[in-house]
C-alpha cells in the first residue's frame, strides 16, 4: 500500500477505511466481525480510518479495534494505524457553541477511540451565516498546542472559508472533500488554494455510494425509495452530471479500462481521483473486507494515456456540477441539502 505523509509523524495510506456505513441508516452491523474486517485492513496495509463524532458509534468501534489491535499485534503496529475524526457542532448549536463546548467534544472523542491525543480532527461548519466557524477554528488550534490534537483539518469548507481560517492562523494539514469523475467541483479553486497552503485533499465519493459498479452498468435508473441516504446524494450528483445515459456511458468506459488492467469499475473511478493533483487519499466507505483485495490495488493500477482519453471523452460531454465545494449540499432548502442531517449529536449520537 502506498503510504503519504499528512504531516510530521503523521503517515497515512493512500487508501483509507471510511466508517460512514457502519453508522446509523446503513443496515446491521456485527460488532466483532466489524473489529476483525478492521484488523484485516490493518494488517494488509490500509493503516488509516475515518469516522466522526456524528457516526453513530464508530468512534467506539474504532476504539475498540485499538484496543484489540493492541492486543494481537503490539504497541509497534498499533502506532501504525492513524484515525482521522471530525468536529461536527450541530447546526442547532452553532450560535451558542463555546470554547467548552468544543473542549468536552474533542475529550469524548479522546474517550471513545481511546487516545490521549486525537491524530486529526476535521473540522465541519454547516451554515457560513452564523459567521463564527473561524473562530471556532481558533478553539482547536488552542487544543492543538494544549496536545489534545495532533492535526487539525476541514471538511467541506469552500476555498473562501479555508483561506480565512488559515488566515487566522490555524495549521490546516488537510481538507476533507467530495472528488470524483462526476463531481469535480475541488479542481475549480481548491485544489490551486490548499497546493499553494501545503494543505492535502482526502477525497470521499469517488465510487458514488456504490453506484460506480458493474451492478450499475446496464441497469435501469434508480428510483425511489433508495436504499439509503448514500445512494440519494449521489444519485443527485448523477442528475447534476448529466443524467443516467451519460452515467451509463462513464461506467462503460471505465469498464472497458478496467478489464485491461484486470480491475473493477469502482477501483478504476478511485484511482483516477487518486491521480489528479493535491490528492493524497481516497476514501472508500467498506462495511466488510469483501472488496479489500480491489482495495488494496487501487494505487497500483498504472492507468495509461489511453485509459485516460477514453475516461475523458465521457466527461467532456458532461455538466459541470454547479459551484464550489459542498456548495449545493449547504442549501438546506435545495435537493442535495435536505438529505443532510443536521444535528446528530444532540439526537444522542
Amino acid at each position: 500500500m502506498q503510504t503519504f505523509d499528512l504531516a510530521p509523524g503523521h503517515r497515512i495510506s493512500r487508501v483509507i477505511k471510511g466508517g460512514w456505513q457502519l453508522a446509523g441508516g446503513h443496515g446491521e452491523i456485527d460488532r466483532d466481525t466489524v473489529i476483525d474486517d478492521m484488523i484485516a485492513f490493518a494488517d494488509a496495509g490500509i493503516t488509516t480510518f475515518d469516522c466522526a463524532d456524528i457516526y453513530t458509534g464508530v468512534e467506539a468501534l474504532i476504539g475498540a479495534f485499538r484496543a484489540e489491535y493492541l492486543k494481537v499485534r503490539g504497541q509497534e503496529a498499533l502506532d501504525r494505524i492513524k484515525v482521522h475524526t471530525k468536529f461536527v457542532p450541530d447546526l442547532g448549536k452553532l450560535a451558542t457553541l463555546t470554547k467548552a463546548d468544543v473542549a468536552a467534544a474533542i475529550d469524548t472523542s479522546l474517550a471513545r477511540l481511546g487516545l490521549e491525543q486525537l491524530h486529526l480532527v476535521q473540522f465541519h461548519w454547516w451554515d457560513y451565516e452564523v459567521d463564527r466557524q473561524v473562530e471556532v477554528a481558533t478553539w482547536l488550534a488552542d487544543l492543538r498546542r494544549d496536545g489534545k490534537i495532533a492535526n487539525i483539518g476541514g471538511t467541506n469548507f469552500d476555498t473562501v472559508q479555508m483561506r480565512r481560517i488559515l488566515d487566522a492562523g490555524v495549521p490546516l494539514v488537510s481538507m476533507q472533500v467530495q472528488y470524483s469523475l462526476i463531481d469535480d467541483r475541488p479542481s475549480r479553486s481548491m485544489v490551486a488554494a490548499a497546493m499553494a497552503a501545503g494543505i492535502s485533499l482526502l477525497c470521499y465519493g469517488s465510487v458514488g455510494g456504490g453506484l460506480f459498479s458493474e451492478r450499475s452498468l446496464g441497469a435501469p435508473e434508480p428510483q425511489a425509495p433508495f436504499e439509503n441516504r448514500s445512494l440519494i446524494k449521489y444519485k443527485l450528483i448523477v442528475d447534476e452530471f448529466g443524467g443516467w445515459a451519460l452515467f451509463q456511458d462513464l461506467l462503460q468506459a471505465l469498464a472497458n479500462v478496467a478489464a485491461r488492467h484486470d480491475s473493477d469499475i469502482a477501483s478504476i473511478a478511485s484511482r483516477a481521483v487518486l491521480e489528479r493533483p493535491g490528492v493524497a487519499a481516497v476514501i472508500v466507505g467498506a462495511r466488510n473486507r469483501d472488496h479489500l483485495a480491489r482495495n488494496l490495488a487501487i494505487p497500483d493500477i498504472a492507468l495509461t494515456q489511453q485509459d485516460f482519453a477514453e475516461i475523458n471523452a465521457v466527461l467532456a460531454r458532461a455538466n459541470p456540477v454547479p459551484g464550489d465545494v459542498y456548495a449545493l449540499e449547504r442549501d438546506r432548502n435545495g435537493r442535495h441539502g435536505s438529505v443532510m442531517k443536521y444535528n446528530l449529536n444532540k439526537e444522542g449520537h
